[in-house]
């Protein structure tokens, strides 16, 4: 099955969809924040997958896909950010000019039933079902930033891709306008409010009190900033991991004596981080390793409904441990207490300094920020996007809250970030089940991930393979 995967899809048919009603000030023109530019090295790739397609011509929920380009011109109302277009402003620093030219949509169809690809597909295969594009060089006026490819599977399924720079917005900033899509289609109001684009506070903060020792995301630029970016000579893959809360509840068991307040994303972070350690033979005998954690930072900074913020928002730190206590006998415990300290330790502070520093740089006689740097990868990088629970209880993931007419919860959401080659990038969000179930997505050299995907402490947790191709 897995050689039958290649070529499965074909896309049919490319059209525009723009906004239902003028954007206020057409042609206005947005300027990017110091932190949408520290990222645009990247791009982010987000899939969702659905058994039952709302798109069916037939059956009680039939919908046409024209039909609901209706809602989604609709919402595209409020975002004027993603229908418009990058233009430079003087100082050759990127814009957004609101000019209402729309997203593209792309039509594919999948040869396979949805539970097949989910499966016997391997990374390869899935960039397929979303846009992998670089920005293209001159005058990107033309070009559309945000693109939706709409895959319709044999027997009825479908997965959805949104594609977009991530100059203009985080992996948090799609995924709830991707929900904010699914509720408007169903008639909920709560897709109808507007999000925030602008956020006066990180101008206008108080003074910040002087120390010798420079904020974690500061010290993550600057030292990354002295790496030349080259293009990763080791083929990379990819293989995510789906744990259930049983497991989950289990691990946290065993390391309650040294950390009672541990997160899933701590625990698993310190897991696989342990893990994939030993399976880097040129780290393995290192006495200290570090750790790229990257973490949403919106309810740090105080905006006013924090998940309604688009744009980039995020806080990049590193932490350094021994290899004894990543890698002792004592297991991970220690690791994930020390994990736990240095993110309870992130303070909105941090951001205002980051902020701060991008500015004044700025302020030189160029009037340009810093040449943007690889943001994911140079290290081993682990992404938590597992704080998007549901308000009403803290146990649903909204991500998984994203539903249609037909009500159906997506079985599976996929996120990769564009050229994030090197060390490796661990993804940590939530799970279809619910609860503390996560799934874990790891990229890594191909020879590293064919041996994490046979390393006995992970599979001893029993997880799921989903999107792995043959290390189902």
């Amino acid at each position: 099955m897995t050689e039958s995967i290649k070529n499965q899809v074909k896309v049919h048919s490319r059209l525009t969809v723009v906004s239902s009603t003028p954007t206020e000030r057409v042609g206005h023109v947005c300027a990017l924040s110091p932190l949408d530019h520290i990222m645009s090295s990247h791009t982010v790739h987000i899939i969702y997958y659905y058994r039952t397609s709302p798109f069916s011509k037939q059956g009680r929920y039939a919908m046409d896909l024209d039909n609901v380009r209706v809602s989604l011109s609709e919402l595209l109302s409020k975002y004027p950010r993603m229908t418009g277009r990058l233009v430079r402003d003087v100082h050759g620093q990127w814009e957004v000019k609101y000019n209402d030219a729309g997203i593209r949509m792309l039509k594919a169809d999948v040869g396979i039933t949805v539970d097949q690809w989910l499966r016997f597909a391997d990374e390869s295969d899935e960039r397929n079902l979303t846009v992998w594009e670089d920005m293209p060089d001159g005058d990107p006026t033309s070009w559309s930033p945000f693109q939706i490819q709409v895959n319709e599977f044999v027997g009825g399924g479908l997965a959805i891709g949104i594609s977009f720079p991530h100059l203009l917005a985080d992996p948090t900033s799609a995924i709830l306008f991707y929900k904010s899509w699914t509720d408007s289609e169903r008639g909920d109001i709560a897709g109808h409010h507007p999000p925030i684009v602008s956020l006066p506070q990180l101008d206008n903060h108080p003074p910040l009190l002087a120390t010798g020792n420079p904020p974690g995301t500061i010290k993550y630029l600057q030292k990354n900033s002295k790496l030349t970016p080259t293009p990763c000579p080791t083929k990379m893959a990819t293989a995510s991991f789906k744990f259930s809360t049983t497991m989950i509840k289990q691990g946290l068991l065993k390391i309650s004596n040294k950390c009672p307040d541990a997160t899933p994303f701590e625990y698993l972070t310190a897991l696989f981080w342990s893990q994939i350690i030993k399976h880097k033979t040129q780290m393995a005998d290192s006495p200290m390793h570090s750790i790229s954690l990257c973490v949403d930072a919106r309810k740090l900074v105080d905006v006013p409904i924090p998940m309604k913020f688009f744009g980039n928002l995020l806080h990049f730190s590193q932490l350094c441990l021994q290899n004894e206590v990543l890698t002792g006998d004592n297991g991970i415990a220690e690791a994930v207490k020390c994990l736990h300290g240095h993110l309870i330790g992130i303070k909105k502070d941090d951001i205002f300094s980051m902020v701060d520093l991008l500015k004044s740089s700025r302020e030189e006689p160029d009037g340009v920020y810093p040449n943007p740097v690889q943001m994911y990868g140079p290290e081993l990088t682990c992404v938590n996007l597992d704080h998007l629970m549901s308000s009403k209880d803290e146990l649903e993931s909204l991500v998984y809250e994203a539903k249609f007419r037909n009500n159906e919860k997506p079985v599976h959401m996929s996120c990769h970030v564009g050229k994030a080659d090197g060390a490796g990038l661990i993804i940590v969000a939530s799970s279809p089940e619910g609860g503390l179930a996560r799934t874990v997505t790891v990229t890594l050299p191909v020879v590293e991930v064919e041996k994490l995907c046979e390393d006995p402490v992970i599979m001893g947790m029993a997880p799921t393979m989903i999107v792995s191709g043959r290390r189902n």
